[in-house]
């Protein structure tokens, strides 16, 4: 289901990602807080459209102004343990990784998942990207439901 929010002009284009860090500082007094602040805080949103003939709004956090656009949460391709590992059942991340030199890092620490989240997966990818993982983790990549 779609949600309409205001975003930076910059990023109001269809199939652009982005995670929402929720409220800044400069957001205080804005006049459009309650259409920019309504996604949950550190999902991972899609752009599904730019409403046409909408305004460009002033803005304090984008210096380009902001534009109302319909968004959907997205699926996360992510690294979870391989035991329990299938379409349907629920997962958590391993854990943290420091080695972000992995080809595997970026599904390990995926951004817009949580450490402390259990999320449902939807399929299974297959095998990770990398040849070993330097923590001797068995791990599945899979793609994780977006939450609704």
């Amino acid at each position: 289901m779609s949600t309409v929010t205001l975003i930076g002009t910059r990023l109001a284009e269809p199939d652009t990602e982005f995670v929402y860090e929720g409220e800044s500082p400069a957001c205080e007094g804005c006049p459009y807080r309650s259409q920019c602040l309504n996604l949950t805080e550190g999902r991972r949103y899609r752009v599904t459209d730019v409403r046409e003939n909408a305004q460009t709004l002033d803005c304090a956090v984008h210096d380009t102004g902001v534009r109302a656009v319909e968004v959907e949460p997205v699926a996360i391709h992510a690294n979870v343990p391989s035991r329990g590992a299938f379409a349907g059942s629920k997962a958590s991340l391993a854990g943290p990784c420091p080695h972000v030199d992995c080809p595997s890092h970026e599904y390990c620490v995926p951004e817009g998942a949580s450490f402390d989240e259990e999320y449902r997966i939807s399929a299974v990818v297959g095998d990770p990207p990398h040849e070993y993982c330097y923590l001797d983790r068995s791990l599945t990549l899979v793609e994780l439901s977006p939450e609704e």
